[in-house]
């Protein structure tokens, strides 16, 4: 068995090559993630986050919905992206990460376009009426936690709207067997249901990138 192979998604010259081609020069950003790998947490590789600025740049979103703030690193970046119309509602449970996204997203300059809501999302999205519709959500909270959160993510999506979901293939354990660590097992398990739930949901049309940590991109249709 492979103990959690990083590179199991695609073959590591693939990452350094995009990596590579993915290089930007925003300083703050670069101390964003600097702080992320010193203190372990966990937030989009830099060719995901490209794919998130691209994809905002392209659909214009006008509300966006995250869930799994963490430090705020993927809601600057889609803030960015989106265009000065765009407002981001970003959910986060632990106190000490809203405290710093909300810091972080203050110095970036972002504080009357993104709000940082301090809630478990398994539970807070049920609140949220039916016309508080978003045009892009990212889901990228606890990944056991998608299965319980994909019907009221695509109940509050608008028609031609995307869900952007990260690490859906978990350093390929999703995906192979050989490559799952046993104190993973659960996850992994709740992954792959996730993975056919998306499939065989019929407002949804969805693509698996082998991207990142795996990234799915689906559209209601």
């Amino acid at each position: 068995m492979i103990e959690y192979d990083k590179d199991a998604i695609v073959p590591p010259y693939i990452t350094e090559y995009l990596r590579e081609k993915t290089v930007h020069n925003d300083e703050f950003l670069h101390s964003l993630e600097r702080y992320a790998e010193e203190n372990s947490v966990p937030i989009v590789e830099p060719e995901t986050a490209r794919f998130l600025s691209v994809l905002c740049r392209a659909a214009k979103p006008k509300k966006i919905l995250e869930i799994g703030c963490a430090i705020g690193y993927s809601a600057i970046i889609m803030a960015k992206a989106a265009g000065a119309e765009c407002k981001i509602a970003t959910l986060e449970c632990n106190a000490d990460m809203v405290r710093t996204a909300r810091d972080n997203i203050k110095t970036a300059g972002y504080s009357e376009k993104i709000s940082v809501i301090e809630a478990d999302a398994k539970d807070y999205l049920s609140y949220i009426d039916d016309d508080e519709v978003f045009d892009i959500i990212f889901l990228d909270g606890p990944k056991a936690h998608y299965i319980y959160m994909l019907d009221e993510c695509v109940r509050l999506l608008k028609k031609g709207g995307i869900i952007i979901t990260d690490n859906v293939l978990y350093k390929g354990m999703t995906a192979d067997d050989n490559h799952v660590v046993r104190r993973k097992i659960t996850i992994v398990k709740r992954l792959r249901r996730y993975v056919d739930m998306l499939m065989e949901n019929k407002e949804l049309e969805t693509a698996i990138l082998p991207l990142g940590d795996g990234v799915t991109v689906s559209v209601k249709i």
